[in-house]
């Protein structure tokens, strides 16, 4: 599922929002078509179930790579570490990363921190994983290597909710597209529906401003 719209339309704050990251004022938020996430859920074993990417990696760059993966599955999963290193290996050797795993965030280029920030997400095993932009603060050469990870992930089966600019991408992605605006869901529809017929007038600007 891929969420677009112009910059500041609230595309990151409903990311936030299904993260907990933020107060829900109404609504709710339904996980596996039956946990209801809502004021009084436990966030700290509801985000093990949603994992999140940000696009500034948010690496700790006193610790290596290895490290910054196993954080979570030791310390809020408390599980093993054996085990958990051993899926963090394999996670990092489909992303091309394994013989990094010693190295610190300040010898990696953005594209590789991007992509240890998904290995970190992947590693906590979610249910679904939220993807914020991802790409905003690459370099253009770099963005194709984060984007075939993504790209990846989803033919494996992924459940993804990925808030992007890149409209080629989420046109190539995505099953289903929503167009956000003014913080509302103006328009959702499969990305050739979106692309090629539009519905909606503010749609059909913004579509018209771009190239993809």
């Amino acid at each position: 599922l891929a969420i677009v719209g112009r910059s500041g339309c609230g595309k990151s704050t409903l990311l936030r929002c299904i993260n907990g990251l933020e107060p829900i004022q109404g609504g709710e938020i339904r996980l596996t078509g039956s946990g209801v996430l809502g004021k009084d859920v436990d966030w700290t074993n509801a985000r093990q179930k949603i994992g999140m990417v940000f696009q500034n990696y948010e690496l700790f760059g006193h610790m290596n790579v290895i490290d910054n993966i196993l954080l979570g599955p030791l310390k809020v999963q408390k599980r093993h570490r054996d085990e958990a290193e051993q899926v963090a290996d394999e996670l990092l050797k489909r992303v091309g990363l394994y013989e990094r795993k010693l190295d610190y965030p300040r010898q990696l280029s953005g594209g590789q921190k991007q992509r240890i920030a998904i290995v970190r997400s992947l590693v906590m095993q979610p249910q679904v994983i939220l993807l914020d932009e991802i790409t905003a603060a690459l370099d253009p050469e770099m963005v194709r290597e984060v984007l075939d990870v993504v790209l990846k992930l989803a033919n494996e089966g992924m459940t993804m909710l990925i808030v992007t600019h890149e409209m080629s991408f989420a046109r190539k992605v995505a099953d289903r597209i929503i167009f956000m605006d003014k913080g509302k869901i103006i328009e959702q529809a499969s990305p050739e529906e979106f692309f090629e017929q539009p519905k909606t007038e503010r749609a059909k600007a913004f579509l018209n401003i771009l190239s993809y």
